[in-house]
């Protein structure tokens, strides 16, 4: 695991040492921000089940003003600590539970949600996401999930965007639209 690119590319990522965290591959993660390559830069970030905390890493590295870390285990999260310390970045890491943090966490331009799979956790925080409204206008929503796995529809101001399928995983987009 590495940073792709930015202030903070190429350095190496502590990786899990088990397989109680499922990394995102790097080839995902680079098609990931394909997605968003102009929307990371000034923005808000929000990586939900942080894991090892690559994703909101690589979106700091490419510019984003600020991202929350949320993680339920503090395994994964002292694992998100030392990421962060290895590329010389402070900032929030939470320990909570993703939908519940959901009701009070205020406004992201660009969140990552890559819950452990088969849990059963997508549809739960999904509705908290588009019921708390957790975006801002032109908000983007980035879901990784197994692929043909059947994610909830979104309720208006919310749409759903594009599925992109790599191999056996898929990367599912919502977006708040402009108001």
């Amino acid at each position: 695991m590495r940073v792709i690119t930015g202030t903070a590319r190429g350095r190496k990522l502590a990786e899990p040492r088990d397989m109680s965290v499922r990394p995102t591959a790097d080839k995902v993660k680079e098609a990931m921000f394909s997605i968003v390559q102009f929307d990371v830069p000034g923005r808000r970030v929000l990586d939900l089940f942080a894991g090892t905390g690559q994703l909101g890493i690589e979106a700091l590295s490419r510019g984003a003003r600020e991202c929350v870390f949320v993680d339920a285990s503090p395994a994964s999260l002292a694992l998100v600590r030392k990421n962060l310390e290895l590329c010389r970045m402070q900032v929030p890491v939470i320990r909570a539970d993703a939908a519940e943090f959901l009701a009070g966490c205020g406004k992201f331009d660009l969140v990552f949600i890559d819950p452990p799979y088969h849990e059963g956790l997508y549809d739960k925080v999904l509705q908290n996401a588009f019921g708390f409204d957790i975006l801002n206008d032109g908000g983007i929503i980035i879901v990784e999930s197994m692929r043909g796995e059947s994610l909830p529809p979104a309720p208006a101001p919310y749409v759903l965007g594009r599925v992109y399928n790599y191999g056996r995983t898929a990367l599912t987009t919502y977006r708040r639209e402009q108001a």
